[in-house]
C-alpha cells in the first residue's frame, strides 16, 4: 500500500541517466520542496504538519513511514497515501517530495432500512457514526457488528446487514444499512444430558421454548428473554416442585447452524435425589394454635387424585402423593405471612425450613415454620398537625388508615399521598409513627403545612387591531377550607368574550358523592373561514361516585345544554343563517375514571385511565344528534431521585411518562361542530400537537396554509388519536422541564382510523406555576410538516401555554 522512500528513489534512478543518479538520489534524500496533492478538503498545511516532514531535512526510511502513519492517523483519508520524489530538470534542479491523499467523504446522512421484527428506533441506537465527519470503515463495520448483535440477541442468526454508500456532490456521502432480517432462529428439539427420573418430554413441556412442529402455529421461534426464563426459573422450578430440591442446571447451550436457521437447546443437569414429605411442625406460634396454621400446610392429604391414579394404573406403579412441592410451600408460606398481617401482626417473620433427612426408608425433608409474631399493630389514634385553615375532616376523608383498624404501612402511604394530591400543603414528610402503649398499638401524626391556595388576579391591554382587552378571574380549589372548588373567569375584548362559573363539592353532605356546576358563555378566539366567530352559552351539572367503592376509580353522569350561534364575519359557504337561530345542544354523559397519580400537578408516578360517552339529540331533543366517545391513559415513574435526604425537603426527581389519547364522533354534530369535532395541532385550541401550528393537522393531511386564528370546516375531524412519551425533570412543586416526543392524526370518520400513519413531533419544555395559574413554553420539531407544494419541510415552532399541562 504505501512506498517507502526506497522505491521512489529507485522510480528516480530507473529513468535518469547514470551520472545524474547519484546526484537526484543525493537531492531526494534532502528535498527541497514538500507539496500536497488530492486533498480538497483538508489544507495542505495541516497534512504537512501530521506528516511531521520539512524541506532540505535529510530523510530516510524510518521518517517516511512515520509520516504515512501520522497520515493516515488522522482519519480523513482513505486508501493509499503515497510519497514520491520528483528531481526537475535545467541548471539548478530541484528535488520536490509529493505527498498524494485521497480524502474520505464527509457522511450527510446514516439511516436504517428494513427492520421489521426489531423495532427500528433500537437498530438507529446502536449506530454511533457522527453526521458530518469523515465516513470511517472501521466504524462503519462496528455499527455492522452492533446491528447484528442486536438481530442475534433476538433470534435472527441468518440476519444480513449491508451498508450502502450514495454519494451526493463533492466528496460527500450518505449511507444508508440495508437489514435483511432472514427468519427468526428455528428450535429443532430439546435435547438434555443427566436426567435420568425426569423425561427430557417433561422438561420440554416445562419451557416456554418451544422447537418447531408440524402445525403452522408451531414455529418454534428463539426467544432470548424466553429462554432465560426456562434456564433460570421454569426448568428448576419444575424438579423442584417434583422433589428434586438439590437440581442444578450445569451447562446450557444452543448450538446453532446458521446455514439451515436452525438451533438444538443442549441442557446438562444434576437431578439430586428426590425428596418425600416427612414430619411437619410449627415453632413460636402463639396468636394462632399449630391446628389453625396446619390449615395452610399444602400436604395434608397425601391421598392421589383420580389423575393420577390413572396414569399410576397404565404405568404399573403405585400412586402416591407425598412427594414434596417446593411451589405449594412457598405458595402456603406467604399465606400464613398474609395471615399475620392482616391481624395486625405486620412485622411477623414465618421462615420456611427445609430440614433434609436420609434413612432406609428414603429421602426425605422435614418441614417446619418458625414463627416470630412480635407485637400486633393497631392504630390506636390518628392526628393531623399544621391544619390552620383546611377543616380537619377534609383531610380525614383521604385518609385510607383509620383508628382502631389493623395497622398497614402500604395504607398508610397511600393515605399519605392522598393527602399530598389535595394540593393544599407544601412538600409532606412522612407520617410519623409511635407507639401509643405497652400492647404495640400506636399513633400515625400527620404533619402539615398550609400554602396559599387560589388565584385572584386581574389585568388590561390594549393593542393594535385587537383594541381594549382584560381578564378577571378567581380559582379557589380549597373554598372555605372545606376542599369545595370554585372558578370564575372573564376575558373580554374585541374579539374575545368569554365567562366561566363553576362550583365542584368533592363530598356533598360528607357523603361519597361529588358534584360540579357549571356555566359558560363562550366566544371562540379563532375564525372558522367559512361560518366567523362562534359563542357558546351553556351550562351542565355533573354528579360522580366511588366505582366499586374503590377510593381511586370513579363513575359520572352529566347533563348539559348549550346554545351557539355564529359571528357576522364568515363567509356564509355551508349555512343557510349565519345566527344559527335555534341551534339547541341537550347532551347526556357518562364518564369512568381511575386515577392514582401522585405528586400533581407534575405527577411523579401513578396513572389515569379515562373513558367519556356523550349522547346528543335524538330523545333529548336539540338539533344535532350524534355520540361522542373519548378516552385517554396516562402513565408515570421515577426514574431516579436527587437530594431530598433531610427531613422537610423535597428530591429532585427525573420521571419518565407515556400517554395516549383517541376521540370519535359517530353522527353528524352539526353547528356544534366547532366545539364537539376535533382538530388537532399547537397546544391552544384542539388536541394538542407541538411542533405543528394550530389546527394545521385535518383529515386531509399538514395544511402550510393554516393559521393560528383563522380555521376552515376542513380543519376539523370526528375521529383522533395522539400520543406522548416524555423524560422530565420535576425540580420542585412548581417547576417542571421535559423532552417529550408527540404524534398524532386526524381523521374525517371513525371508519378511516389509522393509527400506523401519524404526524411527529420532538423537542423540549417547560411549566411553571405562576399566580396567573400554569404557564409553560415549548420548542418542538415537526419531522412531517410540508410546504404549500408538498415537500417535506420540517421545521421548529414555538408555543406558548396558559393554564395547560400535558401530564
Amino acid at each position: 500500500m504505501q512506498k517507502p522512500l526506497w522505491a521512489a528513489l529507485a522510480l528516480v534512478m530507473a529513468v535518469a541517466p547514470l551520472a545524474a543518479q547519484e546526484d537526484a538520489i543525493g537531492r531526494c534524500v534532502s528535498p527541497d520542496s514538500i507539496a500536497v496533492t488530492g486533498n480538497k478538503r483538508i489544507p495542505s498545511t495541516t497534512i504537512l504538519l501530521d506528516a511531521g516532514l520539512a524541506p532540505h531535512v535529510p530523510l530516510n526510511a524510518p521518517a517516511v513511514q512515520r509520516a504515512i502513519r501520522n497520515v493516515f492517523a488522522a482519519g480523513q483519508f482513505e486508501g493509499d497515501i503515497s510519497i514520491t520524489c520528483t528531481v526537475t530538470e535545467g541548471a539548478t534542479p530541484l528535488a520536490i517530495f509529493t505527498i498524494q491523499v485521497r480524502e474520505r467523504p464527509l457522511l450527510d446522512l446514516v439511516d436504517v432500512a428494513g427492520p421489521k421484527a426489531v423495532a427500528v428506533s433500537d437498530v438507529r441506537g446502536v449506530v454511533d457514526l457522527l453526521i458530518g465527519r469523515p465516513i470511517d470503515p472501521s466504524q462503519v463495520a462496528r455499527a455492522m457488528q452492533r446491528i447484528d448483535s442486536i438481530y442475534q440477541g433476538n433470534g435472527f442468526t441468518l440476519a444480513r446487514i449491508t451498508p450502502e454508500t450514495t454519494f451526493v456532490g463533492d466528496n460527500h456521502a450518505s449511507l444508508l444499512f440495508r437489514v435483511d432480517e432472514g427468519r427468526r432462529l428455528a428450535i429443532s428439539g430439546i435435547q438434555v444430558h443427566g436426567n435420568t427420573a425426569v423425561d427430557t418430554k417433561s422438561i420440554a413441556k416445562a419451557m416456554q421454548t418451544k422447537p418447531e412442529g408440524f402445525f403452522w402455529w408451531q414455529r418454534g421461534e428463539f426467544d432470548q428473554e424466553k429462554y432465560a426464563r426456562d434456564v433460570g426459573d421454569s426448568v428448576p422450578s419444575m424438579f423442584m416442585n417434583r422433589g428434586y430440591i438439590d437440581f442444578q442446571l450445569l451447562k446450557d447451550t444452543i448450538l446453532v447452524d446458521r446455514a439451515r436457521g436452525k438451533g438444538l437447546v443442549d441442557l446438562t443437569v444434576a437431578e439430586g435425589k428426590q425428596y418425600k414429605v416427612g414430619s411437619f411442625e410449627v415453632t413460636g406460634s402463639r396468636r394462632f394454635s399449630s391446628s389453625d396454621i396446619s390449615r395452610f400446610y399444602p400436604f395434608n392429604n397425601t391421598s392421589p387424585t383420580l389423575q393420577e391414579r390413572v396414569k399410576s394404573l397404565i404405568k404399573g406403579k403405585s400412586a402416591t402423593r407425598n412427594t414434596f412441592d417446593q411451589a405449594e410451600w412457598d405458595d402456603a408460606t406467604a399465606k400464613v405471612k398474609q395471615a399475620y398481617a392482616t391481624e395486625g401482626y405486620i412485622y411477623a417473620q414465618v421462615r420456611p425450613i427445609l430440614d433434609r433427612q436420609h434413612g432406609a426408608d428414603g429421602d426425605k425433608v422435614n418441614l417446619r415454620w418458625d414463627v416470630q409474631e412480635g407485637t400486633p399493630a393497631i392504630v390506636n389514634r390518628i392526628e393531623i398537625i399544621g391544619n390552620d385553615y383546611t377543616h380537619e375532616n377534609c383531610i380525614r376523608d383521604q385518609l385510607v388508615i383509620i383508628p382502631g383498624g389493623v395497622f398497614n404501612q402500604e395504607a398508610l402511604i397511600r393515605s399519605w399521598r392522598s393527602v399530598q394530591n389535595l394540593g393544599f400543603f407544601e412538600q409532606l414528610v412522612p407520617p410519623e409513627t409511635r407507639q401509643a402503649n405497652d400492647q404495640g398499638d400506636v399513633d400515625v401524626v400527620f404533619k402539615v403545612k398550609e400554602k396559599r391556595t387560589g388565584n385572584v388576579n386581574f389585568g388590561a391591554s390594549m393593542g393594535q387591531g385587537t383594541g381594549l382587552g382584560g381578564f378577571i378571574g378567581l380559582d379557589q380549589p380549597n373554598l372555605f377550607g372545606m376542599c369545595k372548588q370554585g372558578k370564575l373567569n372573564w376575558q373580554y375584548g374585541r374579539y374575545i368574550n368569554d365567562f366561566q362559573l363553576s362550583f365542584t363539592d368533592p363530598a356533598i353532605k360528607q357523603s361519597l358523592i361529588s358534584g360540579t356546576i357549571t356555566a359558560y358563555h363562550s366566544m371562540s378566539r379563532y375564525t372558522i373561514a367559512d361560518l366567523g366567530q362562534t359563542t357558546r352559552t351553556g351550562a351542565s351539572v355533573r354528579v360522580a361516585f366511588p366505582f366499586f367503592k374503590s377510593r381511586y376509580a370513579r363513575v359520572g353522569a352529566t347533563y348539559g345544554v348549550e346554545g351557539i350561534r355564529y359571528g357576522s364575519d364568515g363567509l356564509l359557504g355551508t349555512v343557510t343563517t349565519n345566527n344559527c337561530a335555534g341551534c339547541l345542544r341537550s347532551t347526556l354523559g357518562f364518564d369512568v375514571s381511575r386515577d392514582t397519580r401522585i405528586e400533581l400537578p407534575f405527577p411523579t408516578d401513578g396513572t389515569l385511565q379515562t373513558f367519556n360517552a356523550q349522547f346528543n339529540g335524538g330523545p333529548l331533543g336539540g338539533t344535532a344528534s350524534f355520540q361522542r366517545y373519548t378516552t385517554e391513559f396516562k402513565s408515570f415513574t421515577t426514574l431516579a431521585k436527587i437530594g431530598g435526604d433531610k427531613p422537610g425537603s423535597s428530591p429532585v426527581k427525573i420521571v419518565a411518562g407515556v400517554s395516549q389519547r383517541a376521540g370519535f364522533v359517530f353522527g353528524d354534530p352539526g353547528p356544534f361542530f366547532s366545539s364537539q369535532a376535533f382538530s388537532l395541532g399547537g397546544v391552544q385550541y384542539g388536541e394538542p400537537l407541538r411542533g405543528y401550528p394550530e389546527f394545521s393537522i385535518t383529515p386531509y393531511g399538514f395544511s402550510a396554509s393554516t393559521s393560528t386564528s383563522n380555521a376552515t370546516r376542513a380543519s376539523f375531524g370526528n375521529t383522533f388519536f395522539s400520543a406522548n412519551a416524555e423524560v422530565g425533570v420535576r425540580i420542585s412543586e412548581q417547576f417542571y422541564t421535559n423532552i417529550f416526543y408527540d404524534a398524532g392524526n386526524l381523521w374525517l370518520r371513525p371508519r378511516d382510523f389509522n393509527p400506523t400513519r401519524l404526524f411527529r413531533g420532538a423537542g423540549i419544555g417547560a411549566s411553571v406555576i405562576s399566580p396567573l395559574g400554569p404557564l409553560g413554553i415549548d420548542w418542538a420539531y415537526g419531522f412531517d410538516r410540508t410546504d404549500a407544494y408538498g415537500k417535506p419541510d420540517p421545521k421548529w415552532q414555538l408555543h406558548f401555554r396558559l393554564g395547560q399541562f400535558f401530564n
